[in-house]
């Protein structure tokens, strides 16, 4: 988070628009997990009214950088004042629906994080109430693999990609092992493998 651009008077209304806002309520449904999350529209009305009262003003920016999609969340102040945070993700797809979902997705969790918003479950009361079922002995979960951070996982498909370019045979057998055996996510191993292809294929051309 960048705030070296900050002023006292940015800080004062930051504090005094936390005391006013709210939290986002979970207006949607996430059909795959079964759950539900507040989208963009619903943060952004969380929060935009209490935040313009006392002179803070939202910008959202997107940016990419090879398979990478990045949002900059920058709040200004009356003062000249402002702050910045950016987050980062791989896309799940690489087509344009995807990358607009990726998009979306890190404005709405940038947001919410710069604005210390959290996502209020809106059918709380109702499953608080609800009859609980009978316990389900369920088989031992297999340990999962560390989960990398979207800004860690940037960093380290970076590396994968930066050393693929340049890579000999011998290199790349080795980059294939530990690429395999690394913490990436799925969609994140998709975009070094489809690399790692390339600079094969382009190898063997040259043979």
């Amino acid at each position: 988070m960048n705030i070296e651009h900050a002023t006292p008077e940015l800080f004062a209304a930051l504090a005094a628009a936390q005391a006013e806002v709210k939290n986002a309520d979970k207006n949607a449904q996430n059909p795959h997990y079964r759950s539900r999350y507040a989208d963009l529209a619903e943060v952004l009305n969380t929060v935009r009214v209490d935040y313009a009262k006392n002179g803070i003003g939202i910008l959202q920016a997107p940016s990419f950088d090879g398979a990478m999609v990045h949002v900059e969340t920058v709040l200004t102040h009356a003062s000249g004042g402002w702050v910045s945070a950016t987050a980062s993700c791989v896309p799940a797809r690489s087509d344009a629906q995807g990358i607009g979902a990726a998009t979306t997705y890190l404005r709405r969790y940038g947001l919410a994080a710069m604005t210390a918003v959290a996502q209020e479950d809106d059918d709380g009361e109702s499953a608080a109430h609800a009859e609980k079922p009978a316990p389900v002995v369920a088989k031992p979960a297999p340990p999962e693999k560390p989960v990398m951070g979207m800004q860690e996982e940037a960093a380290a498909i970076r590396d994968y990609l930066d050393a693929i370019a340049t890579a000999d045979s011998d290199l790349l057998e080795k980059l294939g092992s530990e690429i395999a055996a690394s913490h990436v996510s799925v969609a994140g191993k998709k975009t070094i493998r489809t690399e790692f292809g390339k600079r094969l294929q382009a190898l063997k051309d040259a043979a």
